[in-house]
């Protein structure tokens, strides 16, 4: 085993050092047990390289989704601080790059914002709005940059039959990088595609991390998130290593699997602060194809009844609103132990309201929804001190009429709203319906 590890080490030295005008390493690091091996076999692959032959920059890009597993997002964290740390004390050319989705692109924006049904295999939306694209606009820039680079993924041929077809696919025999089926100018590099899941688990449960995390507790989260009857063998060093689970770690509010094992097994496991979660991802599952729930059409207009005449389209106002209620009163419940942790961000609230009106919804307002949860006075209206003079300026103007005050505030909210997301598109046709709103309720 050591042989093969000491092997894919030698292959990943010879890599780097050749000449192919260093183009960049762009290695996609999730924290899970491949992408932790892989890193760790890249790391000491570049300890062996002479510091003055250093000169490609390898970068880790780590996609944060907004939606991901609170446990894994704090164990993440944590590694990539360690990571950036020990690279520049070891003089290793690692760089870590944090990406996102855009705000359009968030899960709670294109759900409670726009009425998209949660993702399911047959529409499932989300990969490429919330992983595809953020760290495809990454490797776009270096490319840009750099002319062209290099992706390395941590994919093995073990671990499924798909995934051994799909590498089978796009290797080149005899070669070990291959193009890359959507980006131009970029190639992949798979190092550990015949590494079996014992060979991964000895990596990390034998081998000191380079950074100087402690892996055990990488085994523990997957040892903790195993259902009772889902085990996997494992490489083991001492009695204190059990049988750990094949557990996969992703978005908490995916709807794509019959059913989150891994969060369910963590909840039995004794953290039943993410029992939140747990319900309302399945709350999300059975009320998904509800009829009341849906629109009679989708967002592009196209009808969408079934024979029998249930509504398959978007998600209407009522329960658009109810939703956001679902996430905020989980938000409330579970920050009476994490205090920092939001399941929804001030942005994509924001973002959401900005839709409601554009679409004429005005029954409800998402900041009276918050303010009702959480029993505090927000206001999406009042941003600082100098808005309020603002505010209370306009109000003297208007002080005769108080529906031309209500309209020019509308108006400027939408403005600035739409400026936060850096999409102002359509803002004219949006100020006339608002104005042709107030016209008609003044005749």
């Amino acid at each position: 085993m050591s042989q093969r590890i000491n092997y894919i080490i030698s292959e990943l030295e010879d890599q780097y050092l050749c000449k192919d005008n260093n183009r960049p390493w762009i290695i996609g690091f999730s924290g899970g047990k491949d992408s932790t091996a892989m890193l760790q076999l890249v790391w000491l692959a570049i300890k062996q390289v002479p510091k003055e032959l250093r000169k490609r920059d390898v970068y880790v890009i780590c996609n944060d989704t907004l939606v991901e597993n609170p446990i894994i997002v704090d164990y993440v964290n944590t590694v990539l601080l360690k990571i950036e740390k020990a690279a520049v004390e070891q003089d290793i050319p690692i760089k870590v790059k944090i990406t996102r989705p855009r705000l359009e692109d968030s899960f709670w924006v294109n759900i409670i914002g726009r009425g998209y049904p949660v993702p399911n295999n047959v529409f499932r939306w989300c990969t490429d709005k919330m992983k595809v694209k953020p760290t495809a606009r990454f490797i776009t820039e270096q490319v840009a940059e750099d002319g062209e680079a290099i992706v390395l993924i941590g994919t093995r041929k073990a671990e499924s039959a798909t995934r051994a077809r799909s590498i089978k696919k796009h290797e080149i025999r005899g070669k070990r990088l291959t193009k890359h089926t959507h980006q131009a100018n970029t190639y992949v590099y798979s190092p550990i595609r015949e590494l079996m899941l014992e060979e991964v688990w000895y990596i990390i449960n034998t081998m000191t991390s380079p950074w100087g995390a402690d892996n055990s507790k990488l085994f523990q989260i997957y040892m903790d998130a195993s259902a009772d009857d889902y085990e996997c063998p494992t490489v083991v060093t001492d009695k204190s290593h059990s049988s750990c689970g094949q557990s996969r770690f992703g978005c908490w509010t995916c709807t794509v699997v019959k059913e989150d094992k891994s969060m369910t097994a963590l909840v039995k496991k004794g953290l039943e602060w993410l029992d939140p979660l747990l319900k309302l991802r399945a709350s999300m599952v059975d009320e998904r194809n509800i009829s009341k729930n849906r629109m009679s059409i989708r967002r592009n207009g196209q009808e969408a009844v079934t024979e029998d005449g249930h509504n398959q389209g978007s998600y209407t106002e009522i329960y658009k609103a109810k939703l956001l209620k679902q996430v905020l009163k989980a938000q409330f419940e579970v920050q009476k132990f994490k205090p920092d942790l939001q399941l929804i961000t001030n942005q994509e609230l924001v973002a959401i309201q900005v839709i409601w009106h554009r679409e004429l919804y005005f029954k409800y307002q998402v900041s009276d929804i918050y303010n009702k949860i959480f029993n505090q006075g927000i206001d999406m209206k009042v941003k600082d001190e100098k808005i309020q003079k603002e505010i209370d300026l306009l109000k003297n103007v208007c002080k005769d009429n108080s529906s031309d005050f209500e309209l020019i505030q509308e108006l400027l909210i939408m403005q600035k709203n739409k400026a936060l997301l850096n999409r102002k598109r359509g803002l004219k046709d949006d100020m006339e319906r608002v104005i042709e709103k107030y016209i008609n309720q003044a005749s």
